[in-house]
C-alpha cells in the first residue's frame, strides 16, 4: 500500500511540535514515547502500520479545540482517533500527523427521555450510551459487533450500522447533530435536539465523512424506546445460496424482522467453539429476529417460518428463553474475534442487491478457490451488507497480496452487481484505491471538493478515501 509522503519540514520540527502540544495539555496526556506510541499505530486493521508522529489527548472539548487551532497554525497534518475499532484503516496515522484521541472524552453528557435524546461526548462507547438510557426505557439502535468498545465519533466518522440497522437504520438515521471543530479550529454546532435544521444538510455531509472534514467532540442522537419484547430464531441451511435466495424472499414477503444475520460453516463452528451459543450443524445459518408484543413475536416468526420452508431448511429452532437468546447474539457478536483462531484476516463490507446474495456467495466462493485462500461469510443478510472474511497467513510472503487481490475482485463484484464498496466499515486505506470502480472522474472531484470546503490545506486524516493520484491530479489543478 502507498502512503502519502511525510512533510520532512514537519518531522524536522517534532521537538517544538512537542512542546506547543504540552503548552495546550498536561503532561500525561501527551504521548510521544516509541513504546507508547505504538498502541497507536494501526486500528483493527493490523496488516497496515505506521507510529505517530506524537499523540494528544484531549480532555475537554475546549482541549480539543485548542489542539486544532495549534495544528492549523502550525501547518500540522492530524489524524482524528477514536477507540481505533476501525477496520479499513480509518485511523491509521501518519508519520507527520498528531494524532487526536478521543478516549478522555468519554461521557454521556445527558440523556432526555421526554426528547427522546441523548448528549454525549465523542469518546463515550456505543454500548456505554444504551446502559445509561436503560433506566428510563430507551437504547441507542446503532449496534455494531464492537459496540462494547468503539465510540460515538467513530461511528459518526463511518457512519456505522450493525445487527439491528435493518429495522432501525445506520448511524446517520439515529444522529441528530454534532459538535464539529473544522480543520483551522472553529467551532460548529450543527443540527440539534430537534427533527430538522435550516439549510444544507451539513449533518449528512459530516457522518460519513471519515474525518476528512473536522474533530467531532460530541453527538445529539436518537434514542429508541426498548421493545416490549424480541425473540431469536435459528434457521439452519445446507447450502450458502439456499440460505441467501432466502433472505431475498423474506424481505420480497414484505416481512420486516428486526435483524437477520448470516454466518457459513467455518463462522458458525469458530463461534461455537470460541461463545458455545449451540448453533445446529449445518452448511449456512440465518439468525432471524422478530420484536413487539408476545403476540406479534408469534405471529412474525409463524410467517418467517412459512417463508423459509420453501427452502427446505435442515434446522429451525426458535429460542425458548431471554439466556438462550443472549447465547445466540453473544455467539453472532463475537464471529470477528472467534475468526481469529483460524488465522490473519480481511474484513470486507461490500452491499450486494438481495435479488443477488445466492449469486454473489456462489462467485466469492470461486474466488477463494482461484486464489488458494479460506473465505468466510457473516454478514447483515437482511440488507445485503457482505462481510468476507479472507483468512491468510501474515507471515508468509505474499499471502498478505493474495488476500488483498481477492478482496479487491470480490469488492468489484459487488459494484458491477448493483451494490457499492461499503456498507458501514467505510473506505480509509483499505478501499481508497477501489474508489475509481464505482465513482467516475468528476464524481471524485466533487466530492474532493467538499473536502477542500471544509480542509483546504487537506490537513485532515491525510492519505484517506480518496486514491492518492486523483488527490495528486486535483490538488495539482487547485493550484
Amino acid at each position: 500500500m502507498e502512503k502519502p509522503t511525510p512533510d520532512a519540514a514537519v518531522l524536522a520540527r517534532r521537538d517544538e511540535i512537542l512542546a506547543g502540544l504540552r503548552r495546550i495539555l498536561p503532561p500525561r496526556a501527551v504521548v510521544s514515547d516509541e513504546e507508547s506510541l505504538r498502541a497507536y499505530e494501526c486500528d483493527a486493521l493490523t496488516a497496515y502500520r505506521q507510529i505517530p508522529l506524537v499523540v494528544a489527548l484531549p480532555g475537554s472539548a475546549a482541549e480539543a479545540a485548542a489542539l486544532m487551532r495549534h495544528c492549523a497554525e502550525e501547518g500540522i497534518p492530524v489524524t482524528p482517533r477514536g477507540a481505533g475499532t476501525s477496520l479499513t484503516g480509518g485511523a491509521l496515522p501518519g508519520a507527520d500527523c498528531v494524532t487526536i484521541g478521543m478516549a478522555r472524552l468519554n461521557q454521556v453528557l445527558e440523556i432526555d427521555p421526554q426528547a427522546r435524546v441523548a448528549r454525549v461526548q465523542a469518546g463515550a462507547t456505543n454500548l456505554s450510551v444504551s446502559r445509561v438510557a436503560a433506566p428510563e426505557g430507551f437504547f441507542y439502535a446503532p449496534d455494531p459487533s464492537s459496540q462494547l468498545a468503539c465510540s460515538i465519533g467513530g461511528n459518526v466518522a463511518m457512519n456505522s450500522g450493525g445487527a439491528h440497522c435493518l429495522k432501525y437504520g445506520v448511524t446517520l438515521n439515529n444522529l441528530l447533530g454534532v459538535t464539529l471543530v473544522t480543520p483551522a479550529g472553529e467551532v460548529l454546532e450543527i443540527g440539534g435536539a430537534h427533527m430538522d435544521s435550516p439549510g444544507l444538510d451539513l449533518l449528512g455531509v459530516v457522518c460519513g465523512s471519515e474525518g476528512l472534514l473536522g474533530l467531532v467532540t460530541d453527538a445529539t442522537l436518537r434514542l429508541t424506546p426498548l421493545p416490549e419484547g424480541a425473540r431469536p430464531a435459528l434457521i439452519g441451511f445446507d447450502s450458502a445460496e439456499a440460505a441467501g435466495a432466502c433472505v431475498a424472499a423474506i424481505i420480497e414477503a414484505g416481512l420486516a424482522p428486526v435483524a437477520m444475520e448470516f454466518m457459513d460453516r467455518p463462522c458458525i463452528l469458530a463461534c461455537e467453539a470460541f461463545a458455545r451459543p449451540n448453533y445446529p450443524d449445518c452448511e449456512a445459518l440465518l439468525i432471524v429476529e422478530a420484536e413487539g408484543s408476545e403476540a406479534e413475536i408469534r405471529e412474525q416468526l409463524a410467517r418467517i417460518e412459512s417463508v423459509a420452508a420453501r427452502f427446505r431448511p435442515v434446522a429451525l429452532r426458535v429460542s425458548a428463553s431471554e439466556a438462550e437468546s443472549a447465547a445466540i447474539w453473544a455467539g453472532r457478536k463475537a464471529a470477528f474475534g472467534a475468526m481469529g483462531a483460524l488465522g490473519d484476516y480481511i474484513c470486507l463490507d461490500g452491499v450486494t442487491p438481495l435479488s443477488r446474495l445466492p449469486e454473489i456467495l456462489t462467485a466469492i466462493a470461486a474466488l477463494a478457490e482461484k486464489y488458494g485462500l479460506r473465505v468466510s461469510n457473516v454478514f447483515h443478510a437482511g440488507d445485503g451488507n457482505l462481510h468476507p472474511l479472507i483468512v491468510f497467513d501474515a507471515n508468509k510472503p505474499g499471502d498478505l497480496e493474495k488476500a488483498e487481490a481477492c478482496g479487491a475482485e470480490i469488492l468489484r463484484l459487488c459494484v458491477e452487481m448493483g451494490g457499492c464498496l461499503t456498507g458501514e466499515h467505510g473506505v480509509g486505506v483499505e478501499k481508497r484505491e477501489l474508489m475509481s470502480a464505482q465513482f467516475a472522474p468528476h464524481e471524485l472531484d466533487l466530492q474532493m471538493a467538499v473536502k477542500s470546503a471544509f480542509d483546504p490545506g487537506w490537513r485532515m486524516n491525510p492519505g484517506k478515501v480518496f486514491p492518492l493520484a486523483a488527490v495528486r491530479a486535483f490538488r495539482e489543478a487547485a493550484e
